[in-house]
């Protein structure tokens, strides 16, 4: 497809994509905190709590980059 293979495709989707993705999902959390009038220990909680499984995957296309897998 425009010249590009399946697994350009795929790795373009899973890091760019899914970063934009992950974005907005902190732009929701940051956006929920706000309107609930959640204070900054709220605030902090929710992104915390609600992000965690984010960091990971984070931090898991850093050990790729850094081990060049």
């Amino acid at each position: 497809m425009f010249g590009f293979t399946e697994e350009q495709i795929a790795r373009f989707g899973m890091t760019w994509g899914l970063g934009l993705f992950i974005g907005f999902m902190l732009f929701i959390i940051w956006d929920l905190a706000r309107k609930s009038k959640a204070g900054r220990l709220g605030t902090f909680v929710l992104f915390f709590v609600l992000a965690f499984g984010m960091l990971g995957f984070g931090i898991k296309q850093l050990i790729e980059w850094l081990l060049d897998v």
